[in-house]
């Protein structure tokens, strides 16, 4: 089965793929959006559906701005935002914020540490704890396979309509090829109904 990398728009065949954020792509076309640094599966971050390397260059443009966050030197500021006051002449002290035709407007979001809801539990995942596969934020515990519920890791798994599977035995055995000796020495895989149908009577 092919697709279209989501980066050079070319087929991608399957002894060439590499999964991440829920598209295959080619192993040299997953690089960061900024700085173009490959990447491995799993093990970068992504922002509206784009991969970027952790460090520099998601924490730059996406992580908490202010004073020494994000090591030794780094000094990211942002503006702070104006608090706007009521100047109005019926003010007892010309818009002092005291008074109450002060008005405040909460400053937007100054955190960029979002959460996101966990596919596999529903609840948040924040940055510490989580781990990208598919396209989404998973706690690690949560990131298993939809059948036998093995725990996977990022990029180290197949993937089936948007579900984690793991490669050996459940993917290859619920979308994998059928027949005789597909996959391995003394591998016979059978479809069970045709399995019965096509079994000589013992008469």
């Amino acid at each position: 089965m092919t697709s279209i990398c989501p980066r050079c728009d070319k087929t991608v065949f399957f002894a060439e793929k590499v999964s991440s954020l829920g598209k295959n792509w080619h192993r040299f076309c997953l690089k960061c959006e900024r700085c173009s640094k490959i990447l491995s599966p799993g093990g970068h971050a992504e922002h509206d559906g784009l991969p970027y390397c952790h460090k520099p260059c998601y924490g730059t443009l996406f992580g908490p701005k202010g004073v020494n966050i994000g090591g030794a030197g780094s000094y990211i500021y942002d503006t702070p935002p104006q608090t706007p006051v009521n100047k109005s002449c019926n003010s007892p002290s010309d818009g002092s914020p005291t008074t109450p035709w002060t008005t405040f407007t909460a400053p937007s979001r100054m955190f960029a540490g979002e959460t996101n809801l966990c596919p596999g539990c529903g609840k948040a995942v924040y940055f510490a704890e989580k781990v990208m596969s598919l396209g989404r934020n998973w706690h690690r515990p949560c990131l298993r396979c939809v059948r036998c519920k093995k725990t996977l890791t990022p990029g180290g798994h197949a993937e089936h309509e948007g579900s984690p599977y793991c490669h050996v035995p459940c993917y290859g055995y619920l979308f994998g090829p059928k027949g005789v000796n597909i996959g391995k020495v003394g591998c016979y895989i059978y479809e069970k109904e045709n399995a019965e149908n096509e079994m000589p009577s013992e008469h």
